[in-house]
């Protein structure tokens, strides 16, 4: 197995490279255009160059020449959010499972050179993943509802490596971390030119990750574990999590009860580190990182069955020209839509709606050429969330030329969201003409809008980021969530709002407490922000609010490093113009915003609680 993944893993980064070799000589220009007198011309330049469609053969392959067969329908009780239980549809016990019939229509249209692989309207049932091949565009028509099974073993039965008890595996990533996993609902790995479309938001596809898969009444997203909450209306539960039982931030008795069991060349001071103090660093979704920090090969990162690592729902590694298009998304496991090390990529007239834990809307990682268009999301955290590789997971490199239009958002933690899995570094990234609808303010609020996420574990870097023209009609949440700080922090704890309440958060101190290596400071440069239009609604004690602050830039906290010195300079985050805004009425009337290791923030034209700010600001 290893010698095989081995081989894969190569062939990943001959690929990289040879993406690198394509851009020589265009890197340049690239920056340079990212910080010429307009970088709107370099996010026409962009959208221009994905907005040609791929193109496939005409054949069409309708999947109920392969066997497939609709199916009917149940009610059952399931969790459709964090905390709320309803009676939903899913597929009747004995439901032909039309996996096998999916994956031969797929098959045979790859192999008659292409085309279009059809799901007629009606309700289906898979129990397995769909894996999208070159030149296959899976399209499902109006009305066509594809029910993935909800058992977490039928996505360890048909990935490509044997890893005897914890099953058929493919490889994945997770949190931005490479490991082998269960495959993903909708799964793609190292393919050009495919396609996942629909005829509009009645074709559906359906993680029900909400859906009890035992007697006990345990579903995907009770593997989320305990939660911090930051939001007591809409968070303050997992589903049917208690005492007892395992999820993935619980410490897991199936990994080792030492690093130098699989990492025997770390120093005992090394070991010492990754792994902090206890044992919590054997919970899965941390061991995981804790290989990456220990340099532990991909072979040797092996979860599946008898680990609580949930699959994203769609997950494309290492593809070329990918269309996501026309479709609606439901109840996913974890994350919604999870690209990594892809280039020219586009998602269009998506409705990403799933609000259990981890459901952010879309998460493209280390791709080059991005844009996200004219989609509506709804999420139980970020709506979209650029990442770029996590602790020594960065051979991918970084998030960039990426464009956010158009689009419509209303439950999440962030709007758009940059992080905090960003180690590989993000750049030349342009959101425009984007409603932050909030549309469930009351119950379920946007935490904040514009959001970046890091710190001295993720590191990396945040450059060229330029955002304009945002309608915030309802606000974001007006009442504050704090960030705990480490001991020996300049920032006491609970005293700073970067986990919700504010419209523009930096946060570059980002969950400090989760992180045992802190040693990569982060750079962030070069981020304009103008005509973002917040809008009041009614708070606590009737007042009218649009936020708790207007801004919180968090820089970097230099007294985080546990490295070995010399420690590397921490540098302020510097840059930053916002202009011609009005951020509404914040509940902190006598602190409209909070600066700390910032150089140079230029307020030009802006308003806050009816006062118009001209300055420059430094902490």
């Amino acid at each position: 197995m290893s010698k095989t993944i081995n081989q894969q893993r190569r062939s990943v980064m001959k690929a990289a490279s040879a993406t690198s070799l394509a851009l020589a000589g265009g890197v340049p220009a690239l920056a340079s255009a990212a910080t010429a007198v307009d970088p709107w011309e370099r996010a026409a330049d962009i959208v221009k160059r994905l907005s040609k469609p791929p193109v496939f053969r005409k054949q069409d392959f309708d999947v109920t020449k392969y066997g497939a067969a609709t199916c009917k329908l149940v009610k059952v009780e399931a969790w459709k959010s964090f905390e709320e239980q309803d009676e939903m549809n899913t597929p009747a016990p004995g439901a032909k499972d039309c996996y096998p019939a999916f994956a031969a229509a797929i098959a045979a249209c790859s192999k008659a050179g292409g085309g279009r692989v059809v799901i007629p309207a009606g309700d289906w049932y898979c129990a397995g993943p769909i894996v999208l091949l070159s030149n296959v565009n899976v399209h499902l028509k109006a009305g066509a509802h594809i029910y993935f099974s909800n058992q977490p073993a039928d996505y360890a039965k048909y990935g490509d490596f044997d890893c005897g008890k914890n099953g058929k595996l493919v490889i994945t990533r997770w949190q931005s971390n490479d490991c082998l996993n269960f495959a993903s609902p909708i799964y793609a790995y190292g393919q050009d030119n495919i396609a996942l479309t629909g005829e509009d938001w009645t074709s559906i596809i359906d993680g029900q990750g909400g859906v009890p898969f035992n007697s006990a009444g345990d579903c995907w997203w009770t593997w989320k574990g305990k939660t911090r909450t930051k939001n007591s209306v809409a968070e303050n539960s997992v589903p049917n999590f208690g005492p007892g039982k395992l999820a993935g931030n619980i410490e897991n008795p199936a990994n080792p009860a030492s690093l130098a069991e699989v990492a025997p060349n770390l120093t005992e001071e090394e070991r010492l580190q990754i792994q902090g103090e206890g044992g919590k660093w054997r919970a899965d979704e941390q061991y995981l990182p804790a290989l990456s920090e220990a340099g532990v090969p991909l072979a040797r990162r092996v979860f599946g069955l008898g680990h609580y690592l949930r699959p994203s729902m769609v997950h494309i590694i290492s593809c070329t020209n990918v269309l996501l298009q026309g479709y609606q998304v439901q109840h996913t496991p974890f994350w919604q839509h999870h690209p990594v090390h892809c280039r020219n990529i586009v998602i269009r007239k998506v409705h990403a709606v799933s609000h259990g834990p981890n459901s952010d809307g879309f998460d493209p990682e280390a791709c080059d050429h991005v844009l996200v268009e004219g989609c509506t999301f709804d999420a139980g955290d970020d709506c979209i969330a650029i990442k770029a590789g996590k602790n020594q997971d960065t051979h991918f490199g970084p998030s960039q030329n990426i464009v956010i239009q158009d689009c419509i958002m209303h439950s999440g933690h962030g709007a758009v969201t940059l992080g905090s899995e960003m180690a590989g570094g993000i750049q030349n990234v342009y959101a425009q003409n984007l409603v932050f609808q909030n549309a469930h303010w009351k119950t379920n609020p946007l935490n904040t809008a514009i959001r970046l996420k890091t710190n001295l574990n993720r590191g990396g870097y945040l450059r060229n980021f330029y955002v304009r023209n945002i309608s915030i009609p309802n606000g974001v949440q007006t009442s504050p969530a704090f960030y705990a700080s480490l001991p020996g922090s300049p920032i006491q704890s609970r005293t700073v709002a970067t986990a919700a309440g504010a419209v523009v958060t930096f946060d570059c101190d980002y969950a400090p407490i989760a992180d045992t290596v802190r040693t990569r400071p982060p750079v962030v440069d070069n981020i304009h922000i103008s005509n973002v239009k917040v809008g009041n609604v009614e708070a606590k004690g009737g007042k009218q609010a649009s936020c708790y602050q207007a801004v919180v830039i968090l820089g970097p906290v230099a007294s985080d490093y546990n490295g070995r010195a010399p420690m590397p300079t921490v540098v302020p985050v510097t840059n930053v113009t916002i202009s011609d805004c009005d951020f509404g009425t914040p509940a902190s009337t006598e602190s409209p915003w909070f600066l700390y290791n910032v150089k140079g923030l230029k307020l030009n034209n802006v308003t806050i609680g009816g006062k118009v700010h001209n300055t420059d600001l430094s902490a």
